[in-house]
């Protein structure tokens, strides 16, 4: 075994799939790319996602207390990257990279369309943002995106590489202890 440096973590056990966050402040819809996030439990269904003071989009999650999270297909892995590269208070993302919307039904954020799925959440606790930057989401509305050809995602490793999920392993039989689960 090799020790390497504990700032590697992120690299080792990254949380999921890549996504794309989208808010809206005073009615302006913004996009950025978020790396961390995890599922907190299933019912109600809460997530967990690390947005900082120096994103953009921090102040109008905070105001509103809604987004969309958008889980982008490998084919949008440029777009992706240059989202995250910039910051919608100097860009119109969605313009820029031609990021196509449609209305939510439950939040005023958008929906991204090229998306492989969209999640409408409300932010439901905010006591962990101001030390951790972390905001507990409970999903309102998921919306899944069945004319996508392009079905796997990436992973981030925290470098600029992605680790590309494409594969299933179907265990489905050796999972007794939660198949009460839908």
């Amino acid at each position: 075994m090799k020790e390497i440096s504990v700032s590697q973590t992120y690299r080792v056990l990254e949380p999921g799939p890549i996504v794309m966050v989208t808010t809206s402040d005073r009615g302006k819809p913004n996009v950025m790319a978020m790396g961390f996030h995890m599922m907190i439990q299933h019912a109600p269904p809460l997530i967990g996602g690390v947005i900082g003071p120096w994103n953009y989009s921090y102040q109008a999650l905070r105001i509103t207390g809604e987004c969309v999270i958008a889980v982008p297909g490998l084919d949008l892995a440029e777009t992706v990257v240059d989202v995250g590269n910039c910051s919608g208070d100097r860009v119109d993302k969605f313009q820029r990279y031609g990021l196509r919307k449609r209305p939510a039904k439950d939040v005023s954020p958008p929906l991204l369309r090229d998306c492989l799925a969209n999640i409408e959440c409300r932010v439901v606790d905010t006591r962990l943002s101001d030390s951790y930057n972390l905001f507990i989401l409970e999903a309102m509305r998921i919306w899944i995106n069945e004319s996508s050809k392009e079905r796997r995602m990436m992973h981030h490793r925290g470098d600029g590489t992605f680790i590309v999920g494409g594969g299933k392993l179907d265990l489905k039989d050796r999972m007794v202890k939660w198949r009460h689960l839908p």
